[in-house]
């Protein structure tokens, strides 16, 4: 779901009007999406139904089109921000509404959370697609809530979402004709970050233990913070050893290679000996030579 801000005008100067009242998308990446206002979007543009076809021909001209995404967006990843991407980039003119789910709707009908609703509010707004962010969404669509916010399209992947009883909360959205699908990113997804760390709990603990914090503060009893400490020291005394046995095969190899030189010039000085004793000494050597010589 989602897509891009549009840039400034050109008259940067021009009087701008405060961000709530503002109908159209964000004008600056330097600043985070506003909150949704409780009464829903009071713009006092004409706001007529559209189709699908008319929205991706870029009418109206007089405005953006409402796009709305909704979700839980914990421990917020590229998945979202690719599925918010393709909800801002659906039509020419978007204007991207996410709705975060409360802690408290989630705990009761998705389960527990890891960031806390305030915490996912504010990830939200710094999403550069997103131009408004709607907190303590409602679970389903209501009419009621699509018309306070002046949504003309609803944006999510196509799979049927199972919930609250219903076997797709998004059918009468669906059946409206103001549904527009978005792609799921395969390798990426909440439960998968949290199966990681799972999978892994025994290295972030003692990850997080060399970092600082408590036990206490990790929710991790006596017994098990010590088999965390007594396995960081034997990581280290195995690290000391590898050290050792690394700095051991570079001696050994240095003194090889030193006594590979060694012999190699041994050999040459002994080659250079016997040229030179057999020259001074040898049958046809300089001694020899004197020798005849005298006699």
């Amino acid at each position: 779901m989602a897509g891009r801000r549009r840039g400034r005008g050109n008259n940067a100067q021009q009087h701008r009007a405060p961000r709530h009242q503002r109908a159209g998308p964000r004008g600056s990446q330097r600043e985070p999406a506003a909150f949704a206002k409780s009464t829903g979007c009071d713009s006092q543009t004409p706001h007529d139904k559209l189709t699908i076809t008319q929205a991706r021909r870029g009418t109206p001209a007089n405005r953006p089109v409402r796009v709305y995404a909704d979700g839980i967006f914990d421990l917020f990843h590229s998945g979202h921000a690719r599925a918010l991407m393709q909800a801002k980039n659906v039509f020419p003119n978007t204007y991207l509404i996410v709705g975060v789910c409360s802690d408290e709707l989630t705990h009761k009908l998705k389960g527990y959370t890891v960031m806390t609703e305030n915490e996912r509010y504010d990830a939200l707004t710094h999403c550069r697609y997103v131009d408004e962010v709607v907190r303590d969404a409602p679970w389903t669509l209501s009419a009621e809530f699509l018309h306070r916010h002046k949504i003309d399209f609803v944006a999510h992947d196509d799979i049927p979402y199972t919930s609250a009883g219903s076997q797709d909360v998004y059918k009468h959205i669906k059946e409206a004709g103001m549904f527009v699908a978005t792609e799921r990113t395969e390798g990426i997804s909440t439960s998968d970050l949290i199966t990681r760390i799972v999978k892994d709990y025994d290295i972030y603990v003692r990850r997080n233990l060399q970092r600082g914090y408590t036990a206490r503060e990790l929710n991790v009893g006596y017994i098990n913070e010590k088999k965390y400490r007594l396995q960081e020291q034997v990581d280290k005394m195995k690290e000391t050893v590898r050290t050792v046995e690394e700095k051991s095969k570079h001696f050994v190899y240095r003194v090889e290679e030193k006594s590979h030189d060694l012999i190699h010039k041994w050999e040459e000085k002994s080659r250079e000996f016997i040229s030179n004793f057999l020259e001074l000494f040898g049958p046809d050597g300089a001694w020899a030579r004197s020798l005849l010589h005298q006699y």
